[in-house]
């Protein structure tokens, strides 16, 4: 959440009245395209949204002025004061912030003579800060408009600019991908499901996609089997939720299937906020039809008629491959009424977010659809029986929901013989931070945490020694050498500390400052609490107030105490999963890393990074 000050009044040209109208008129037409209405809104008044356009929107809209600026304010990505040309959004996410992103943002003030939240005199550039980009295969990066840069050096970012002054810009639209190919990393060593297509076909070209047998699962299930089987299927693979909770796919499926309430709604959670996590994207960039067919299926096992796409704001080219691939599954009959000649109806629409972490949160994401402020709802109830628009729902991730055609096809037996008896199948593992090569590799569950970081990013960089492992994504805890040889699976991995999560590991090298990791996180999550419960909105600005009291060097050994009682309160007693995870990463990394605690609080950072203030 983000706080805005009084929108700044503008006049509009005739031209943007009429484009304003035009918009709202067509989008308002499909219920819950607030958010894509403001972003459209914005685009035409030239990256920002001035007064008049926002009485403009709520009388064509015809909602109170009050409730549009409360839904926008929540939102990161709109902006009611002027900004230049180019927005550049840099990343302070931990794995940008320890690949050295501070060093970076001082360069980029230097060259643009502007400070965070100012644009230059010629109107060209925009700087601000952003939580996350989802590129941290790339750390440090920064985002230009659509386009992402990465692996930001002082000279890489001087050209940078220079190009984009000389007029040398980059379209979005004509990039193969928005970082990596999955040939800059070494190949797995098993059977691929998820990643078996991309960098393989035109993910722009349906085609491609049906010459390797896309949509025959799809045929499969609506054409020879029950919704009841293609649940069972599901429950008899053993897939759990890839974004990060791990809950059954197919049990889920199961307690919405019965409801007689409809219609039903799928929602395919795209929005991959959590810090480290990257491996959605790849997919929906590379192959897109995968994303819609699994999401099909899992409509037709729960009798839904209709699905949604959430995609984090900054995914552009992600966005506009699902458009595309939508748009041409509609065009052949895989989409829409009567999919292969049967009762079964299905449609899909992407919805764009607006910059919210918390709206990975399931009843978060669904409000944001709604076009509201993304405040997580209250359970139970449970989106299976009280989802989008008051109906049961069914939310899965990218990752979840695009492994499901290959389950249909070979059977959730032959899924099961993959990964391990706690995990069965298939993870997309990545690995960031301080390694010779950030990876991101398709494997079976149960491979271990050291040869993650040994065989697949090659080691700690610069031949440092290993001090950390963040695992599963910034919400969880530090694993040290001692817990290397764990498995990747839900429960060894959280009977040591850390956890599988959505399967990023951030290591840090013997330079690290583990005080200044966790300062950085805390203020991650001290921003992106949405503020509607007490114990977050009040706990998150305790905890980093302490952290960053420890790291001037000001702190008391009963401030340790204190963060992790503080902490545990809220997750015994907060709304969602956001405050609950502080206490894995604080208890973690106090328990073991203590000494080092205990030498800020002494006065000395032993990293010589944090600015101890005796």
């Amino acid at each position: 959440m983000v706080e805005l000050k009084r929108p700044v009044s503008a006049e509009l040209t005739p031209e943007q009245v009429n484009s304003i109208k035009e918009v709202c008129a067509r989008l308002s037409q499909v219920r819950g395209k607030l958010l894509p209405i403001l972003h459209a809104v914005q685009d035409i008044c030239h990256n920002w949204l001035p007064l008049e356009a926002l009485q403009l929107v709520a009388q064509e809209l015809e909602i109170p002025y009050g409730y549009l600026y409360g839904v926008l304010s929540f939102y990161s990505m709109y902006s009611t004061s002027p900004r230049g040309q180019y927005i550049i959004r840099m990343c302070e996410s931990p794995p940008c912030h320890i690949c050295g992103a501070d060093n970076i943002l001082d360069i980029l003030k230097a060259e643009l003579g502007i400070e965070v939240g100012q644009t230059t005199e010629d109107g060209l550039f925009t700087l601000e800060l952003t939580a996350c980009l989802g590129v941290c295969e790339v750390a440090p990066a920064m985002q230009i408009n659509e386009v992402v840069f990465g692996n930001l050096t002082a000279d890489r970012v001087k050209q940078i600019i220079a190009d984009y002054r000389a007029g040398k810009t980059v379209d979005y639209r004509t990039l193969p991908r928005t970082t990596n190919p999955l040939s800059a990393y070494p190949s797995g060593p098993d059977e691929l499901i998820l990643f078996q297509n991309v960098d393989q076909i035109d993910p722009m070209k349906i085609e491609d996609y049906l010459a390797r047998g896309g949509y025959e699962a799809l045929k499969k299930a609506v054409t020879t089997m029950t919704p009841e089987e293609v649940v069972n299927e599901a429950k008899t693979s053993g897939l759990r939720g890839r974004g990060g909770a791990g809950f059954p796919a197919g049990l889920k499926w199961s307690f919405t299937l019965p409801n007689p309430n409809t219609p039903k709604y799928i929602v395919c959670n795209a929005d991959e906020g959590e810090p480290g996590t990257i491996k959605d994207r790849y997919i929906m960039e590379g192959d897109p039809h995968r994303v819609l067919e699994g999401m099909a299926i899992a409509g037709y096992a729960v009798g839904a008629s209709h699905g949604y796409i959430y995609v984090r704001g900054e995914y552009y080219l992600s966005m506009l491959r699902l458009q595309n691939a939508i748009d041409q599954a509609t065009a052949q009959g895989y989409l829409g009424k009567s999919i292969f000649g049967t009762d079964f109806n299905f449609t899909i629409e992407v919805q764009t977010g607006g910059g919210a972490y918390v709206c990975g949160e399931e009843t978060a994401l669904i409000e944001s659809i709604e076009g509201k402020r993304g405040n997580p709802r209250v359970k139970p109830p449970f989106p299976g029986v009280v989802g989008v628009w008051g109906k049961p729902t069914i939310v899965n991730n990218v990752e979840t929901l695009s492994s499901v055609p290959s389950i249909i096809m070979q059977g959730g037996e032959w899924y099961k013989q993959k990964g391990t008896e706690d995990a069965a199948g298939t993870k997309i593992f990545q690995v960031v931070g301080h390694v010779q090569r950030p990876a991101v590799v398709e494997a079976n569950l149960g491979m271990t945490l050291r040869e993650l970081i040994e065989k697949y990013g090659e080691g700690v960089r610069e031949g440092k020694k290993f001090k950390a492992c963040q695992t599963g994504g910034t919400s969880f805890g530090f694993l040290t050498d001692e817990q290397l040889d764990t498995p990747m699976e839900y429960a060894a991995m959280g009977k040591a500390g850390g956890a599988l999560g959505s399967g990023t590991m951030l290591v840090m090298d013997e330079n690290t400052c583990i005080i200044d990791v966790v300062r950085c996180i805390l203020k991650f999550f001290q921003h992106e609490s949405c503020g509607f419960c007490l114990p977050c909105r009040r706990g998150t600005r305790i905890l980093y107030d302490l952290i960053c009291k420890i790291a001037r060097g000001q702190g008391e050994e009963a401030d340790l105490d204190k963060m992790i009682h503080v902490a545990q309160v809220m997750a015994d007693t907060a709304n969602c999963a956001l405050a609950m995870s502080p206490i894995f990463f604080i208890k973690t990394t106090i328990e073991r890393f203590r000494d080092e605690y205990l030498a800020h609080i002494a006065g000395r950072c032993p990293a010589g990074v944090c600015k101890i203030k005796k």
